[in-house]
């Protein structure tokens, strides 16, 4: 009977390699397949010589495990990769469901990364010091209205909020609609960070607050923290105090 491979569950962190973990590296290194999204992939292509590389576009994550999956019953180590950590909206979650619904015995590993929030709040200084809420503003896989709702409990619990997935080209009004929202709890002089490709080439920083947010270009790319009713700006950083007496 054919042995199973090894399934890893990688992320790569933002895209920089120096920010990839070596763990992650050494993952890849011991695959002899790596599945990912075709972006993704051209990110660590000196680390793909010698290996069976299976890519494919935006949505197909599905069927992205389900290839994962057929390798490992191979034989075959393999890794399937995320940008910033396989956990946070990555490909951990949908890979074990997968599995799970297979009836399929093999090993996983999940190889945490930079997420994209951490990346973008380093670039900032510390605006996430203290209580926070990470929320995707895509409705893909999410109805709206319960989007809404995370947004509004979050913003009345004074949690600094990180936005994902922000804004698209087809997807324009949510960003305002969060920003609407938020105003209803938050004041307008709420400082807000604005990262573009955070810890990679073309990194572009913006810090302005809750009322002009709008006004800065925002898009897939982007990062969008909001800071709580005690975060301040100084020397061009953004800072969420933890409380300490100084």
């Amino acid at each position: 009977m054919l042995k199973t491979g090894k399934i890893y569950v990688v992320g790569l962190g933002p895209g920089d390699r120096l920010h990839m973990s070596e763990r992650a590296r050494r993952a890849i290194l011991d695959s002899e397949a790596v599945v990912g999204y075709k972006t993704y992939i051209h990110l660590i292509e000196d680390l793909l010589e010698g290996k069976e590389v299976i890519d494919s576009g935006m949505r197909k994550e599905v069927e992205r495990c389900n290839l994962t999956l057929d390798k490992a019953l191979e034989g075959k180590n393999v890794s399937i990769i995320s940008s910033g950590d396989a956990g946070v909206y990555g490909m951990a979650g949908i890979m074990l469901e997968v599995v799970n619904e297979k009836k399929v015995q093999v090993e996983i590993e999940v190889i945490p990364g930079i997420t994209a929030a951490n990346a973008a709040a380093s670039v900032l200084g510390a605006p996430m010091m203290h209580d926070f809420a990470v929320i995707s503003l895509s409705d893909l896989l999410t109805d709206w209205e319960l989007i809404k709702k995370r947004i509004e409990c979050a913003s009345i619990g004074d949690f600094v909020v990180a936005l994902y997935n922000p804004k698209s080209k087809g997807r324009v009004h949510q960003i305002e609609e969060a920003r609407e929202i938020m105003l209803k709890h938050k004041l307008p002089n709420t400082p807000v960070g604005i990262v573009r490709n955070a810890k990679r080439s073309g990194e572009e920083v913006v810090i302005t607050d809750l009322e002009n947010m709008l006004n800065h270009s925002i898009d897939m790319f982007t990062v969008v923290i909001i800071g709580n009713a005690k975060t301040y700006v100084k020397n061009g950083k953004m800072i969420t105090p933890r409380g300490y007496h100084l």
